[in-house]
C-alpha cells in the first residue's frame, strides 16, 4: 500500500496543478488562444479539455481566415513554359490585401519583387503567396527556375 499511496499524491498532485493552470488560463481574456492550444490539458483530462479546446480551435481559423477579406485574387497557371493568363499589368490599391496563387507544371519557386515573397511551386500543385500591398510601385511578379515573368503588379 506505501507503493501506491506515492502515485496516488503524485496523480492528485497533477490533477491539482492542472486545474490551477485551467482556472488561470480561463481568467486571462488576453490570452485565451495561448491557453487553448496547450497539450497539457487534452491529455490530463480528455472528457473536458477536447470540448474547450475544439471550439477554440474552430474559432481561431474562423476569426483568422482572410478568405473573406481578400481584396484582390490573381491565380496563375504555367504549362509548357506558358503564362496563363498571359503576362501583363495587374492593378491594385495600396493596402489591399492581395492573394497570389500560382500553379506550375515543373517545380520551381514563387518570387514577388519588392515584397521579397515567394513560394515553393511543386509540380502541379498550387503554391501561395498573401500579403498586404503596402508599397507602391511597379513590382515584377516572376518563377526563379525559369525565370519567366508572370506579371507586373502595380500598387497605386
Amino acid at each position: 500500500m506505501s507503493v501506491r499511496t506515492p502515485a496516488g499524491r503524485t496523480t492528485a498532485a497533477l490533477a491539482a496543478a492542472l486545474t490551477a493552470l485551467l482556472l488561470v488560463g480561463c481568467g486571462q481574456d488576453d490570452d485565451p488562444s495561448v491557453a487553448a492550444p496547450s497539450a497539457a490539458p487534452t491529455s490530463a483530462a480528455p472528457p473536458s479539455a477536447p470540448t474547450a479546446p475544439t471550439p477554440t480551435a474552430s474559432a481561431t481559423p474562423s476569426a483568422a481566415a482572410s478568405t473573406p477579406a481578400v481584396d484582390r485574387e490573381i491565380t496563375v497557371t504555367i504549362a509548357k513554359r506558358r503564362v496563363d493568363p498571359p503576362t501583363g499589368r495587374i492593378t491594385v490599391g495600396k493596402g489591399e490585401l492581395v492573394r497570389i496563387t500560382v500553379t506550375s507544371d515543373v517545380s520551381d519557386e514563387l518570387h514577388v519583387h519588392g515584397y521579397d515573397l515567394g513560394a515553393r511551386l511543386p509540380a502541379g500543385t498550387p503554391g501561395l503567396v498573401e500579403f498586404r500591398a503596402d508599397k507602391t510601385g511597379l513590382f515584377e511578379v516572376e518563377t526563379h527556375e525559369t525565370e519567366l515573368v508572370l506579371f507586373q503588379l502595380v500598387v497605386r
